[in-house]
């Protein structure tokens, strides 16, 4: 996303709107409880709740409620704390034929789910199937009860059910056929177990699975149908099963296939099914080249159709998925076709072509931008990014990217007694390129096989260079370099590895002014952040992510990092006897840092409703982070440090607002150099949010924040900085508040407004609420 969307400033609220906003509020919120447009001698339906009943122990008894309860209909009226907005909208558009009570009608509104609109009769009928498919087949019974309350009224279900049926014999096919032979090979792998309650989609999920194991080994024209249950049922409440392949199924569909002809076509055009190139043979494929963007060798790296092989569908998705993730491709699909007669061992053939619709192999985009920032500084600003998909004829994408801005920081009351803030203008260049390679480029490692056959997503091997030269107008500039080299691969959807071993930065700080030369001598912290130095560091991130799985009902994301800084080169130093400097060792006449840093990011997203289409979800979470300086140093470099608050921190403060610990600066120093004070050596940060879907596009939430930045070593110039374990709880930050999300899926803008309820130091405080607008989620 452009900067100027994820640096949006934080608002403030003038007292006086706040107060009037508030009484609005209530009275607009009191509008949408809803339940004076029910109609007379009506109830508004408000929901069900659902319990089971047994003498004997319910197994799965929390799957089964959800199971029942899925078929309660029809749904309630969505609501928010009791409040239901969309019954206003709807209410608007009565006896409206256009216009824009009616537009918003069609838009956000919901008729009212009314009491006389359920059929309980109908409810328990599918509840009692429910029941049956669960194993209890024993009579169960389900009543439901009426509770009126005011306008509204609810129904409760209960379901009384005896012992249900188990497992007591499975048995697999018994035929002497290539297909049968197969199945039972696989039954070590069964769903199904001896002693487990009866279930209906157990026995629809080992279909699915008999499917995938027999796709594995060439079936391509089977299908789950093609298999029968039969169920008969025992004294003692079990039942005998037997698993059978249909007597009549396609001839086709009983034996397995293998691949003969495999053709890679590299130039497809959806508007053009043929190509006037000729095919060239390469390593057993027969490959359509366009030499000028690829190499042969580029596609077929990503191909795991193997000619002369047996087809398994695994090897199908694989390809389609390392052929998507080069990021070169707009569009691939595989297509097979029958070929020649079966062969001596009964197996049929496979012919497959790869089609692969290019993208355009070099783009370039640009965007102006204009920077608010909740640190007073704004201006505008330009990015430019050329790329190229296919820089070395591999697959390899070159990004090269150029910034430029100008920020002008808004003057306080504090400039005009004690001077200009510090850095009042600011000017930011800045280029960086990044190669790509779709590989794994090491030497041969004996564990590890470099392409890693079994994953469905392509490793890279990354290189990076850049430079930023900011210079803050009357106080200093700066100059940054860096170099980098690294790996990140997938060897599952939910989980990624990224390995740097090379992160090398160099920092120069030139051209201070008198102003800024004294405040560093007045503050060593600052000195030491701002010195010219090497970062020469290594770093390992591993990412385990859920929310791929959108239909899991809990979802997990949980991030860990280490990275460390200069340790090598000490101890080559140490070992090889060399003079120490006054300020520590050198590298080339340069100081360099050494430091251990470990970030850990842990978030959980807790889905209210069964359906994975609600937005309705608790998401809580925790960011710990810990940069230990040492040996060489004795602060973290400034550009490593750990700032707080801020739109997707603790949102009722501005960024680097708040710490490190219980210190606050005077409110002179606040205005000239809390930017750079601010910050710390460790991080303890806690969110948690309620996200509530509203009406389409909308949703709303309420959210807590807590947190607080720390020092490892004591600063005297920034007093209670110091993390201490007996009082760092004290000195949590805390805010609260309520927000708006503008979700068209793509793109979200989001409005949290929020209020500090604690500070981490004594005395009064400002309870001012912020308003902060930013792009995407916090978290």
């Amino acid at each position: 996303m452009p900067s100027l969307y994820r640096s949006l400033c934080a608002l403030q609220l003038p007292r006086r709107l706040r107060a009037l906003a508030l009484p609005a509020a209530l009275v607009a919120l009191g509008s949408c409880s809803g339940l004076r447009f029910i109609p007379e001698n009506e109830k508004l339906f408000t929901g069900s709740t659902v319990k089971l009943k047994s003498d004997h122990p319910i197994p799965r008894e929390a799957e089964i409620t959800a199971e029942l309860e899925s078929v309660i209909r029809p749904k309630p009226n969505a609501s928010i704390l009791g409040l239901r907005p969309k019954l206003y909208f709807w209410h608007l558009g009565q006896g409206k034929t256009k216009g824009l009570k009616k537009s918003l009608a069609d838009k956000y509104g919901e008729a009212p789910v009314l009491l006389s609109q359920v059929d309980t009769q109908k409810v328990k009928g599918l509840m009692t199937n429910r029941l049956y498919n669960n194993g209890y087949f024993a009579g169960p019974t389900v009543r439901s009860k009426v509770t009126v309350k005011g306008r509204t009224a609810t129904v409760d279900y209960t379901a009384t059910v005896q012992k249900p049926y188990t497992i007591k014999e499975i048995h697999f096919p018994e035929r002497d056929t290539l297909i049968d032979r197969q199945i039972r090979a696989s039954q070590s792998e069964s769903l199904l177990k001896v002693g487990d309650a009866y279930n209906l989609n157990t026995l629809i999920n080992e279909r699915v699975r008999i499917d995938n194991v027999l796709k594995q080994q060439g079936y391509y024209y089977f299908n789950p149908d093609f298999l029968l249950f039969q169920v008969d049922s025992t004294l003692d409440n079990q039942v005998n099963i037997f698993l059978r392949v249909k007597a009549k199924i396609p001839a086709r569909a009983a034996k397995p296939y293998r691949l003969g002809r495999v053709t890679l076509n590299t130039q497809y055009s959806l508007s053009d099914t043929t190509t006037s190139q000729k095919p060239i043979m390469y390593n057993g494929y027969r490959y359509v080249p366009d030499e000028k963007v690829f190499k042969a060798k580029a596609i077929t790296n990503a191909v795991f159709l193997y000619p002369d092989s047996l087809y398994r569908r695994r090897r199908q998705e694989q390809t389609l998925s390392r052929l998507m993730s080069l990021g070169t491709f707009k569009f691939v699909d595989i297509q097979f076709r029958n070929s020649r007669q079966p062969d001596s061992l009964g197996h049929g053939n496979l012919n497959a072509v790869v089609r692969m619709t290019q993208l355009k192999k070099k783009s370039l985009r640009a965007e102006i931008q204009y920077v608010t920032k909740s640190n007073n500084f704004t201006g505008p600003g330009l990015t430019a990014q050329f790329r190229n998909r296919s820089a070395l004829r591999g697959a390899e994408q070159l990004l090269v990217n150029l910034t430029a801005t100008f920020e002008t920081r808004t003057k306080t009351t504090a400039d005009t007694d004690q001077g200009p803030a510090l850095g009042l203008t600011s000017y930011e260049l800045g280029a960086n390129a990044q190669l790509l390679v779709p590989r794994l480029i090491t030497p041969p490692l004996p564990f590890l096989d470099v392409r890693l056959p079994n994953s469905d997503f392509q490793p890279r091997t990354t290189f990076g260079a850049g430079y930023r030269y900011v210079l803050r107008q009357d106080f200093f500039q700066q100059d940054f370099f860096n170099l980098n080299y690294g790996y990140t691969w997938k060897t599952k959807i939910t989980n990624e590895q990224e390995l740097r071993p090379v992160d090398i930065q160099y920092v120069r700080l030139a051209d201070t002014s008198r102003t800024f030369s004294k405040l560093l001598e007045e503050r060593p912290f600052l000195k030491n952040s701002f010195r010219q130095q090497f970062v020469l560091a290594s770093s390992y991130r591993y990412t385990y992510n859920q929310q791929m799985l959108e239909r899991r009902q809990n979802q997990i994301y949980l991030s860990g990092s280490i990275e460390g800084s200069g340790n090598l080169a000490s101890l080559l130093m140490r070992t090889t006897g060399m003079a120490r400097g006054e300020n520590g060792y050198e590298l080339f006449g340069q100081e360099y840092s050494q430091y251990t840093k470990v970030d850990l990011e842990y978030r959980n997203y807790y889905r209210i409703s069964s359906n994975p289409a609600s937005g309705n979800k608790i998401a809580t979470r925790l960011l710990i982070g810990v940069g230990m300086p040492y040996g060489n140093s004795n602060v973290l470099p400034y550009f490593k440090q750990y700032g707080i608050g801020g739109p997707n921190s603790v949102r009722a403060f501005a960024a680097r607002d708040i710490g490190p610990g219980s210190y606050t600066p005077s409110t002179a120093a606040r205005a000239r150099t809390s930017f750079y004070d601010q910050v710390g050596d460790m991080r303890l940060e806690a969110n948690a949010e309620y996200r509530q879907d509203l009406f389409p596009y909308v949703k709303g939430a309420v959210f807590v924040d807590a947190g607080n930045i720390w020092l490892i070593n004591e600063d005297p110039s920034r007093p209670g900085g110091r993390f201490a374990a007996n009082s760092f709880l004290k000195q949590l930050a805390v805010g609260t508040g309520a927000g708006i999300r503008i979700d068209v899926e793509f793109f979200v803008i989001r409005f949290d407004y929020a209020v500090p309820v604690m500070v981490p130091y004594d005395g009064s405080f400002n309870r001012a609420g912020r308003l902060n607008i930013a792009i995407g989620y916090p978290f």
